[in-house]
């Protein structure tokens, strides 16, 4: 039972979820119609107020006409409230249950989206949860506002993983980027998929992605093309929609991020194109659509360059152990040249095959903790499991306790995560250290094989492995040459300049093929010239009229040049020396002129570095001292963390530590 405000009249229900509340209500002092958020729970946990409040710091910040206004917090006694303005809207996903748009209301929302979307994009802001139930509507008015910024955020972009508890309610929605299963980051363009979501919506009264599995939502995202919204009006006897503006609704949801808009203002010139044709000839003729939407953000492409060969590789090994065998493939190469961004491109393959694919780390400071990186996989995949339906649950609850029997206790003695699907298990009995060590390899490979099965194989990827202890490396060769293991393929990425033929791992690699496991390994080279200049082109030119290009962009020949003598082609220095060269205002879009532009010949004489460290280094050194403090603290927690550790550790609230993310 939620705990209402005193001093608030309640007269409707608006929303709804497993989270929150919103109710519609008056002020009784004043009589002031108001909208009120509560926490749905009676007694919320301290990270549930700290998401209120940050929710709430994020609205204060906002003078956006298509933002609910924030009027006030209500904190106290482990109670949390938002007070919200009530412009005389509701859930969009309730008028569209009642009724539907014409034609011309649905471009004048839209315009409003898009002009909303491009004001927070302007303050660093990306939403991250856009769907028609945090859309409000007037009616009388034609008014549209976005609401509920619980998990927006002002990092220019984040790697995704799955921790939102509302996350299955929300999948309907979320971009491919969102499903943390692509070699994707997410950044401000995962908005625009979600608003094509809407607008699909809308038109034609179903979404693009529709199933009670969260796997298939996940596969439909990532995998399918919709059926274009003119094709379903056809179909189904609904009215006609313009082709324009169904290739509107199809570019912004576009299954990578550079195929989208790059700039709601670019969505919204578009829109407003489809109307003012609508109103003054009462037709909608054809024309390009994104003609307008120059690439005005500066943003690199992350899809791989000079890769064919080795992605086509990796893709092979996964379809051989997909028929049942085991593999094991190194990828090798210097800090930087880009050994994970390969390895992350069979997640497409692995999606097509209903597999998984988990990912551990090895950190040359925890040595010390056997297994570190396979228990930091496998809680990643057991954590997946747990977003899946009850019966899903049920199913693997199942086979779990059959593949380790009395030992379930082993396995949650490392993964208390595991506890969550097999329940409380009866305490093992203690052993001696060598047999504890035998003990936990074989029941640790009984839990491994529970996922390695035809209908879902297993990628395990392993990074850094020249800092992997010793208990780890026995577990692998164990894995490996298990005549029993199947359908795994266990990829393991190292620097090959920090290894001897006397180091541990070249050791176990080299009794693993005296054994005759099965393993291959990819060498990965620098960039060449040809593939740095098709990924600066690709940066300053992409989807950009020619013409313009030709009268004003300078030649990006001469920059790649520049560029590749800097880097030597490592991709991640060359990525970091760009996005610099960017923030130093060296290189700058020409709005005037519509095109990006520098002076080659003041780059040649500045002094850029060519060592990435020292240009790291002085990337940190620009930050507000704080800041560098709270990168400090990110450092000694680990390679990765969440910004409510970091904020537990910095004693700050999680708002405080949001910080835009330079590096």
């Amino acid at each position: 039972m939620v705990r209402q405000l005193k001093g608030y009249h309640h007269t409707q229900i608006l929303r709804e979820d497993s989270s929150t509340v919103i109710y519609r209500g008056i002020k009784e002092l004043d009589r002031t119609p108001v909208i009120i958020k509560y926490i749905k729970t009676e007694y919320p946990t301290i990270e549930d107020i700290a998401r209120l409040k940050y929710e709430y710091k994020i609205l204060q910040s906002l003078e956006i006409v298509g933002v609910v206004k924030c009027y006030g917090l209500e904190d106290k006694h482990q109670f949390g409230a938002i007070i919200l303005e009530d412009f005389g809207g509701e859930p969009l996903s309730k008028y569209l249950s009642q009724k539907s748009f014409d034609l011309s209301d649905f471009l004048a929302v839209g315009i409003q989206l898009a002009e909303t979307l491009a004001n927070l994009h302007q303050y660093k802001i990306t939403h991250n949860n856009l769907k028609t139930g945090n859309v409000f509507f007037n009616p009388q008015t034609g008014q549209v506002k976005i609401d509920d910024f619980s998990l927006a955020t002002y990092l220019d972009e984040e790697k995704q993983t799955i921790s939102n508890q509302n996350f299955f309610e929300d999948a309907l929605y979320i971009s491919p980027e969102q499903t943390g299963r692509m070699n994707r980051l997410v950044d401000y363009r995962t908005d625009f998929y979600s608003l094509g979501i809407i607008f699909y919506e809308i038109l034609t009264g179903q979404l693009p992605c529709q199933s009670t599995e969260l796997l298939e939502l996940v596969h439909c995202h990532i995998a399918k093309i919709p059926i274009s919204p003119s094709i379903i009006a056809k179909n189904l006897g609904l009215r006609e929609i313009p082709q324009v503006v169904s290739d509107i609704v199809m570019k912004l949801l576009a299954k990578t991020a550079e195929e989208r808009y790059q700039n709601a203002l670019g969505l919204k010139a578009d829109l407003e194109m489809c109307l003012n044709l609508l109103q003054t000839t009462g037709e909608i003729t054809p024309f390009q659509v994104g003609q307008l939407d120059l690439y005005s953000q500066f943003s690199i492409p992350q899809k791989l360059y000079g890769r064919e060969f080795e992605v086509k590789t990796l893709m092979a090994a996964f379809e051989r152990i997909s028929q049942g065998t085991t593999e094991i493939m190194l990828v090798s190469g210097y800090s930087g040249v880009g050994k994970s961004s390969l390895v992350y491109e069979v997640h497409k393959p692995i999606v097509r095959q209903r597999g998984y694919f988990i990912f551990g780390k090895f950190d040359q400071f925890k040595r010390n903790i056997p297994y570190a990186a396979l228990i930091q996989a496998f809680q990643e995949l057991v954590r997946q499991l747990l977003t899946e339906s009850n019966e899903r649950i049920s199913i693997w609850r199942a086979k779990l306790l059959k593949a380790l029997g009395v030992n379930g206790q082993v396995i949650i003695d490392v993964i208390p995560e595991v506890e969550r699907i097999i329940e409380p298990q009866p305490a093992v009995p203690e052993l001696g250290t060598s047999e504890s060590q035998n003990r936990f390899n074989r029941v640790f490979r009984q839990f491994i094989y529970v996922f390695c099965k035809l209908e879902h194989p297993l990628v395990l990827f392993l990074d850094d492995l020249q800092w992997a202890d010793s208990a780890s490396l026995k577990l692998i060769q164990l894995l490996i040459n298990d005549p029993n293991s199947q359908y795994l393929l266990l990829i393991g990425a190292y620097r090959d300049n920090e290894v001897s033929a006397t180091h541990s791992l070249m050791l176990t690699l080299s009794e693993l093929q005296q054994a005759g496991a099965v393993m291959n390994n990819i060498v990965l080279e620098p960039l060449h010239l040809d593939d740095v200049s098709q990924l600066i082109a690709d940066t300053f030119q992409s989807n950009q009229k020619q013409d313009l290009l030709t009268h004003h962009s300078p030649s990006t020949h001469s920059l790649a040049e520049l560029i590749f003598n800097k880097t030597q082609g490592n991709p991640f220095f060359l990525s970091q020396l760009l996005k610099s060269l960017y923030q130093d205002n060296l290189l700058f879009f020409n709005f005037h002129q519509a095109c990006w532009q520098w002076d080659i010949e003041r780059l040649q004489h500045i002094d850029i570095t060519d060592n990435v460290v020292e240009l790291m280094v002085s990337r940190i050194q620009k930050l507000l001292p704080r800041t560098q403090n709270v990168f400090k603290l990110g450092a000694c927690i680990g390679d990765k963390f969440t910004l409510e550790v970091l904020s537990i550790i910095n004693e700050m609230h999680e708002s405080m530590v949001t910080f835009k993310k330079k590096l």
